[in-house]
């Protein structure tokens, strides 16, 4: 596996060398090219099958990521808010449940709702060490030197990268026990093929008696949950269309993006919301990097995103068959959205 260290020590003497002491930001090899298989094959697989789709993972360049954080603070997108207000009033009884615990985090963002739980073991004056990981190289440092910033007894052991290759580059546990978290719904992304595989790579990554915490949008009615995927600043369809933005400089593509709009609709056969980008006229795109030409027609759609909507019942049956019993079930008074802890038996 290789591995490189980063840091950027433009800010203060003082504060940086605080920072170095106690940040190692490790950025991951590309999984793919490491087994031999060449960068973008997923989005030539994707745009040659039919119905078109491509992997979720293209939203996240610097700026998706960007778009990603003004999406949960809009007022039609619930599921921050709520899953943020679930963190608040039972961050107390999680540390309980756990113990002194490092946490490692799936998808960590700018770690606003890690910080409460963070804020919580920190209450209890025990040690405190955080792993995140994050496709964002950029914003896994930003974020995580503004947490040094605000707790001076946190070491961060930061992996940019995708998930899989994450979870087999986990550090040594440094505290008694570690729990991983896949908080903010990131799941309901995952068709049932590959949430079961993921959550099986999560088991298998945890030793028993660790803990997993888990973000689970859960369903509701459907007017909530299709206003959150169209909200009216227009900042999803933004998101969505960036996507292609993304494929343009990293593939040397020629998408249009005045030729595609967004769409976002429920599937209530499947509980979840499926995201599109919609060609407005018959076109062809290229994609220089891949050599690859797709001809698109007008009114045809490319699926970029699922968001299923989850039961806790069966949820809890699904992680009791990869080794994770459930511990505790913690929903908003609404039951809108619910963390559920679980541990490796």
């Amino acid at each position: 596996m290789a591995s490189s260290t980063i840091f950027n020590s433009s800010s203060s003497a003082s504060t940086a060398k605080n920072s170095i002491d106690r940040l190692d930001l490790f950025n991951l090899s590309n999984p793919s090219t490491a087994v031999g298989v060449p960068d973008g094959q997923d989005v030539i697989h994707g745009l040659t099958q039919q119905p078109k789709s491509l992997p979720p993972k293209y939203f996240y360049d610097q700026q998706g990521s960007e778009l990603f954080e003004q999406i949960c603070m809009l007022p039609e997108y619930y599921p921050t808010r709520t899953e943020a207000s679930i963190f608040q009033t039972y961050a107390e009884q999680i540390t309980q449940l756990t113990g002194p615990c490092e946490l490692v985090e799936l998808g960590s963002g700018s770690a606003t709702k890690t910080r409460i739980l963070l804020s919580a073991y920190a209450a209890r004056d025990w040690p405190l060490r955080y792993v995140p990981i994050d496709v964002s190289g950029s914003i896994l440092q930003e974020s995580s030197v503004a947490l040094l910033e605000d707790y001076p007894s946190l070491g961060i052991h930061g992996l940019i990268g995708t998930y899989e290759p994450a979870l087999n580059a986990l550090p040594s546990l440094q505290l008694p026990t570690r729990m991983v978290m896949f908080i903010g719904s990131t799941l309901g992304n995952l068709p049932p093929l590959q949430s079961s595989q993921f959550l099986q790579r999560v088991g298998a990554a945890l030793a028993p008696g660790q803990f997993f915490l888990l973000g689970l949008d859960l369903q509701k009615e459907l007017d909530v949950i299709e206003a959150a995927y169209n909200d009216a600043q227009g900042v999803t369809a933004a998101f969505n269309l960036n996507m292609l933005r993304h494929l343009n400089y990293r593939y040397d593509g020629d998408f249009c993006l005045d030729a595609f709009r967004h769409v976002a609709l429920y599937n209530e056969h499947e509980h979840q919301i499926e995201m599109y980008l919609e060609s407005q006229c018959d076109q062809s795109v290229s994609l220089k990097q891949l050599d690859l030409t797709v001809q698109f027609g007008a009114g045809e759609r490319l699926l970029t995103e699922i968001s299923r909507k989850f039961s806790p019942a069966e949820l809890e049956q699904q992680l009791a068959s990869h080794g994770l019993k459930t511990l505790h079930t913690f929903t908003d008074e609404r039951n809108w959205f619910g963390l559920m802890l679980a541990q490796k038996v």
